[in-house]
């Protein structure tokens, strides 16, 4: 689950995650953080300034091998985008699931 804003455009964009207990062990949860934390390295290389995201893992990110999961985080955070873009105001929200 993605939730994101958009800031001014010489704000630089920013990404947090969120990983519960709920996704599995400790060691799991630093697997799925890791592997979140590089997807969403290319993707502020491509849009560095503009975005604030927050990236919720579910369970099944757990069992999730890695190009299912950056296929699964790059659609999601393209469908935010385009979200945004259509509001065109700094400050609004949107939200995929």
């Amino acid at each position: 689950m993605l939730y994101g804003s958009m800031t001014s455009d010489s704000a630089p964009s920013r990404v947090g995650f969120i990983v519960g207990k709920n996704v599995g062990n400790a060691v799991t949860r630093n697997l799925v953080k890791r592997r979140l934390r590089h997807a969403s390295a290319e993707w502020v290389a491509a849009h560095p300034h503009g975005y604030d995201v927050v990236v919720r893992a579910l369970p099944p990110a757990a069992d999730s091998d890695w190009p299912a999961l950056q296929k699964d985080f790059t659609s999601c955070l393209a469908a935010v985008a385009r979200r945004l873009e259509r509001s065109d105001a700094p400050g609004r929200e949107g939200r995929v699931s």
